[in-house]
């Protein structure tokens, strides 16, 4: 029996072009935690998010013929996780606009009418909540670059954005979350 753990990528992604599942699986194993804290970073943990990411395997194994490995696998597939994520969030704000008034709102992520909220949410939960809240552009920065741990540049290519704006995202993302989660902080 072939050992596929001890196959780079591209090994492997060629085997998969000839059908070997195995191989296949073998990548989806490699990437699918990177894959599912990018989703989740963006859309939080649910089930949209668990089939994103699922979605994420299945556009990759249907562009698979045509991948040149021009990019390092797990950019590639965090790229396809980012947009599909943002497609997602799209769509739930289209669809906010069919339940929700204009005149309603969410409401504040961060619970503070009552004394003991830290007893009744974790600190993680917080931080997640407040990085929900945050518009999509600044929270795919945030995912990228604080979270998922690639460069300033990387996350730039990644976007197909300006280091320059990039930059300006982080900051004013981080400025945001700071202000969220003040409560947390003091």
């Amino acid at each position: 029996m072939l050992d596929y753990s001890a196959k780079d990528d591209l090994a492997l992604i060629e085997m998969a072009k000839d059908n070997n599942d195995a191989a296949f699986a073998e990548l989806v194993h490699r990437y699918e935690n990177a894959v599912s804290k990018t989703v989740i970073g963006m859309l939080g943990n649910g089930d949209d998010a668990k089939d994103t990411a699922q979605q994420v395997f299945i556009r990759f194994f249907r562009a698979l013929k045509d991948f040149r490995g021009e990019a390092a696998l797990g950019t590639y597939l965090t790229r396809i996780a980012i947009n599909l994520s943002l497609n997602e969030l799209k769509r739930r704000k289209r669809l906010s606009g069919l339940f929700f008034r204009p005149s309603e709102s969410y409401p504040d992520p961060v619970i503070r009418d009552s004394d003991n909220y830290e007893n009744e949410l974790e600190a993680e939960e917080l931080v997640h909540k407040a990085l929900q809240s945050i518009e999509s552009k600044f929270r795919s920065v945030v995912v990228l670059r604080m979270l998922q741990g690639y460069s300033t540049r990387e996350t730039a290519e990644l976007l197909g954005l300006p280091v320059g704006t990039v930059l300006s995202r982080l900051s004013r993302a981080q400025e945001k979350l700071k202000e969220l989660l003040k409560p947390l902080l003091d």
